[in-house]
């Protein structure tokens, strides 16, 4: 998932398992009527092999899947340079900010039509909020969600118990994080908090969560159409809690190197890592040499949380639409209840399909991480991760000039406002 379409770490690289596609083409139709539908992931060698293994149960004696090889580079470059040739695949791993964009551009194949009514591959198949974020502002559906990402706290129980702390749960609050991160910090840590996605470009929006929780204004009033940011008096109260946190040293600061913060949380070196529940399966793998659980995102008064969702996308001109959409079916409904239970890296969007991700994190005995992914997905006030806006790289400019400075001090807050003006400017003149 690079947090998933940026990347998640072991699937969805939401996170590093990004991969390329070698080539491109859209399903062609043989003489004799049978079809073949190509499909590109971004998927690791060891899923891509699962994957074609699940796939051994689609029978259609008319239609034949050949997964396009994709070796490891950067997948969004490699998709960017389908799209430009029109060469993309039938089906394709997408993030939502690539359906919501290419959709509006009229480069997918619009399946809201299919997915209409009460079928068991519908709408409401889906998990709700998540196909609604997957839908444009004129109602089009560009793409199936495939994939759910979740966000909490990993913590390292010995080191609470060690430093005389509670351990993380439901209901605990934004200062019992911040007071834990201090006292972790006190007892040794380098950092008692490492949360890279308060602390980048994404950190306006993970912030959000703190001022929904306590009655006030996300920074976005909508990820996929906004109309304009906002920066209110409970928002700029918890930028304030974190900016006292990176001076203190008690939490990681803007800049800080993440490339490794599975690994060093794994080792004991880092006692709470704000992440996603996609750690896990990498988890279940390498064995960490502590204990450690999963607990959902902190909150001031009433539960909020993230939401981020990756997919599966189709382009206009596939040349059997039918045909696609029967193997994308396949894909949401099957073949993740064979893939996830070996790596159970996220909850599949897809309903009927989501108890083989959790039966796999039961049967590891991953019960924090199956009940904070449940909490995350059953949690009504959310905010998406990211813009996903054509001109979204001009927002992230201008994060990047202020929030980094202002978390560590170098500007004042007042700077929030500059911030959020610019931005509001770049709404304004995108339309």
């Amino acid at each position: 998932m690079k947090r998933w379409i940026r990347c998640a770490g072991v699937l969805l690289s939401a996170g590093g398992l990004l991969a390329t596609a070698a080539c491109g083409g859209s399903s062609g139709k043989q003489s004799d009527g049978k079809v073949t539908v190509t499909l590109m992931t971004w998927e690791s060698a060891a899923t891509n092999k699962a994957i074609d293994q699940a796939l051994t149960g689609f029978h259609d004696p008319n239609i034949t899947v050949k997964r396009v090889d994709t070796p490891n580079g950067n997948y969004s470059d490699k998709l960017a340079a389908l799209t430009q040739a029109k060469k993309l695949p039938d089906l394709f791993w997408c993030g939502n900010d690539t359906e919501q964009q290419y959709t509006s551009q009229g480069l997918l194949t619009d399946w809201a039509s299919r997915l209409s009514g009460s079928s068991d591959f519908g709408a409401s198949s889906f998990v709700s909020s998540t196909m609604k974020n997957w839908k444009t502002a004129d109602g089009k559906i560009g793409g199936v969600p495939s994939l759910l990402n979740t966000y909490g706290i990993w913590y390292d129980i010995d080191a609470f118990k060690a430093a005389g702390i509670t351990v993380p749960a439901a209901g605990w609050t934004w200062d019992q994080m911040f007071d834990a991160a201090a006292k972790l910090h006190a007892k040794g840590a380098k950092y008692g908090l490492v949360a890279d996605a308060l602390t980048s470009t994404d950190g306006p929006f993970s912030l959000s969560t703190y001022a929904l929780s306590a009655g006030g204004k996300p920074f976005a009033d909508n990820v996929h159409q906004p109309t304009r940011t906002t920066i209110d008096a409970t928002y700029t109260e918890g930028v304030s809690k974190v900016a006292a946190g990176i001076k203190s040293g008690a939490i990681a600061p803007p800049g800080y190197d993440i490339s490794n913060q599975q690994g060093l949380f794994a080792a004991g070196q880092i006692p709470m890592l704000w992440s996603g529940q996609w750690l896990a399966a990498g988890f279940l793998t390498d064995k960490p040499k502590i204990k450690y659980g999963f607990a959902p995102l902190p909150q001031v008064t009433k539960p909020a949380t993230l939401y981020d969702a990756v997919g599966i996308c189709t382009p206009t001109y596939t040349q059997n639409a039918d045909a696609t959409f029967k193997v994308l079916k396949y894909l949401d409904s099957t073949v993740w209840t064979k893939v996830l239970p070996d790596s159970p890296v996220a909850a599949p969007a897809y309903l009927s399909a989501q108890n083989a991700y959790f039966g796999a994190l039961d049967k590891a005995g991953q019960t924090s991480v199956a009940a904070t992914v449940k909490a995350g997905l059953n949690t009504p006030t959310t905010i998406g991760v990211r813009f996903t806006t054509q001109w979204a790289s001009q927002s992230n400019d201008l994060i990047t000039a202020y929030w980094p400075d202002i978390l560590n001090g170098k500007k004042p807050l007042s700077d929030l406002q500059t911030m959020t003006d610019k931005i509001n400017d770049v709404i304004k003149n995108n339309g």
